[in-house]
């Protein structure tokens, strides 16, 4: 965001902060808020133009975009990103690999990402019942250990179908008496 500072500041009023001291100054005319920022040799700094009349706080304005940064970068390393991560098994995919590929999803799921199982078709299994393809999603999904909701359900993809799965936060009213 662009902040105005002294001279590019346009209102003939400024409701006026004192950025040191973090006193309100009141409404004050925005030349008498210039004179007393020089005064103090500091700058005049609009915060918000969106209210009437704008907000203006005296203060350095290095310190002020300084401040500014550090809270922009704090709010960053708080956000926490999640990815959509991806498992891709085929029909006939034995069990030991089914359990190894569960178990990693669960790793996922606990660090919070999205998960979205696939299962290929080649072939002839292309063609196979539905019933039959979610029986073999089915498998991979009963192993995984942590708990988990569908967010978008069993669906056609290009190269057989697929489901998407992430963390169930909602714990039941019984497990918090």
């Amino acid at each position: 965001m662009e902040y105005r500072i002294n001279n590019q500041i346009r209102a003939s009023e400024v409701r006026l902060l004192d950025g040191v001291t973090g006193d309100n100054l009141g409404v004050v005319k925005t030349r008498e808020a210039m004179t007393m920022a020089k005064e103090r040799g500091l700058d005049l700094i609009e915060i918000s133009d969106k209210t009437n009349p704008p907000i203006a706080k005296i203060m350095d304005y290095g310190k002020f975009q300084y401040e500014q940064n550090k809270k922009a970068k704090e709010i960053k390393s708080k956000a926490h990103t999640t990815e959509t991560k991806s498992i891709q098994i085929k029909v006939g995919t034995g069990e030991g690999d089914l359990q190894m590929k569960a178990k990693k999803a669960s790793e996922w799921l606990k660090e919070g990402h999205r998960i979205k199982v696939e299962l290929y078709l080649v072939g002839r299994t292309k063609f196979t019942d539905n019933t039959f393809k979610q029986e073999r999603l089915e498998r991979v999904l009963k192993l995984i250990t942590e708990k988990y909701k569908i967010s978008e359900p069993l669906k056609q993809s290009p190269r057989g179908v697929m489901v998407t799965i992430e963390r169930d936060n909602i714990k039941k009213k019984d497990e918090n008496k």
